[in-house]
């Protein structure tokens, strides 16, 4: 245990067989880099947790869950994770999938009969897990209750049409992905996402983790603090760097993605009902207890590590998806299509910019994660979660210092620590 500190929120303690909080002979490195990480760049509260081959090795929390109440970050405390839900989801899926009950090729409109007005009826299951669906914003206006309620976004997204025709493009679907997904589990199970979920994954692997999170459990939520804004330069700096591309590129590609009113920024909005700019509404209950399969995952990292060690290997007697599964899920899709909304002659390559699978991201040199046949999902603020078949390792990293940077080091870190332990 750290000297000075209680058990709760000791960086790192015990180690071999003594993983509550701490981590196995051979996993130094991994503590080493948790720790250096509240140095530079810094962290207010942070967990990361590491699972090889179905058992846990690393186990490690530290800091504050709020810095203003000083409270500290402890073994239950779990905080939201933004775009990291969408691995959970994708996994939901591809249950159905394994099942028998979900045809990842059959239109969308099998199982969900009012998708397929305009234009709609041919869009694939596969292609709404692959964000290239054609909707990735709804084209109408809609209020915060309105979404929280999730229906009247199922309505909206029925009477419209995609952007583009769908399997022939594909752009970051930021909050739509959810509903589009969230809807088709429900049309087979009766049952919503975060309920689905709830079931099938988090209660039989014993997670903190919920998409929709109960009254009970609101104690338990990390306060979320915000790192200093930065420029357009070092925005455009940061993805140089960590892409590779050469600064013409990067900067056509930010300039027609992300300028004011861009099919990218817009994505993020659904309809107005999420004010991006001030961000406020991820801070209420009622963002939390709403289902947003997208973006609202409250968990712990424990949890996001155990959820994708189970679906490489068995957890305790539980296996969630089988290789063959991992195969189908993992193969790159964006590959083979443009991305939407680029200028005419800009070629963005996929592996340094969407690298796609069916639901999950798969490492690239902008994310490397662990290995090459790594995949998982990040979160927007710096949360990430991933399993790796080759290696057999899940891992989970939360944070509630929210960092937008590309380059934000604090998890790549953390991997490259993982990759150096596994030798």
């Amino acid at each position: 245990m750290t000297a000075g500190q209680g058990r709760d929120n000791a960086f790192v303690s015990g180690g071999g067989d003594d993983l509550e909080h701490g981590v196995a002979e051979g996993w130094g490195k991994l503590a080493d880099a948790f720790r250096a990480n509240f140095e530079a760049p810094g962290e207010v509260g942070a967990a990361c947790s590491v699972y090889v081959g179905g058992r846990p090795v690393a186990n490690l929390w530290g800091g504050l869950a709020d810095r203003e109440a000083n409270r500290p970050w402890r073994k239950n405390t779990v905080v939201h994770v933004a775009s990291t839900t969408k691995g959970a989801t994708a996994i939901c899926a591809h249950l159905l999938a394994q099942r028998g009950e979900l045809d990842l090729d059959a239109p969308v409109a099998q199982y969900w009969p009012e998708f397929g007005a305009n234009g709609k009826e041919q869009i694939k299951v596969r292609w709404l897990l692959s964000h290239q669906a054609g909707l990735p914003l709804v084209d109408g206006s809609l209020t915060f209750e309105q979404a929280c309620a999730w229906h009247p976004v199922i309505r909206a997204i029925e009477a419209q049409k995609p952007l583009w025709q769908p399997g022939t493009e594909h752009v970051y679907h930021a909050v739509t992905f959810g509903f589009l997904v969230g809807e088709v589990v429900r049309r087979i199970t009766g049952k919503s996402l975060g309920t689905f979920f709830a079931e099938e994954v988090a209660a039989p692997l014993g997670l903190s983790a919920w998409i929709g999170l109960p009254e009970e459990q609101e104690h338990r939520v990390a306060r979320l603090h915000y790192a200093a804004p930065f420029s357009v330069e070092e925005l455009l700096a940061g993805m140089i760097a960590t892409t590779g591309l050469d600064a013409e590129t990067v900067t056509a590609w930010v300039e027609s993605m992300w300028s004011p009113g861009s099919i990218q920024m817009r994505s993020g909005e659904l309809g107005g009902a999420l004010d991006n700019a001030s961000g406020e509404y991820v801070l209420t209950r009622a963002w939390r207890a709403a289902e947003f399969p997208s973006a609202n995952m409250l968990a712990d990292a424990h949890s996001l590590a155990r959820m994708y060690a189970a679906t490489v290997s068995d957890v305790d007697g539980v296996r969630l998806l089988d290789p063959s599964t991992v195969e189908r899920m993992t193969a790159v899709q964006t590959d083979k299509t443009r991305m939407y909304g680029l200028p005419p002659g800009l070629v963005i390559p996929a592996d340094r910019s969407f690298y796609m699978s069916l639901g999950f991201w798969r490492a690239c040199p902008p994310m490397p994660m662990v290995g090459p046949g790594s995949f998982g999902h990040p979160g927007s603020g710096g949360s990430i979660a991933l399993g790796d078949p080759d290696a057999g390792v899940g891992f989970g990293y939360v944070t509630n210092l929210w960092n937008f940077r590309p380059d934000d080091p604090r998890a790549s870190n953390l991997a490259k620590a993982v990759r150096s332990c596994l030798g």
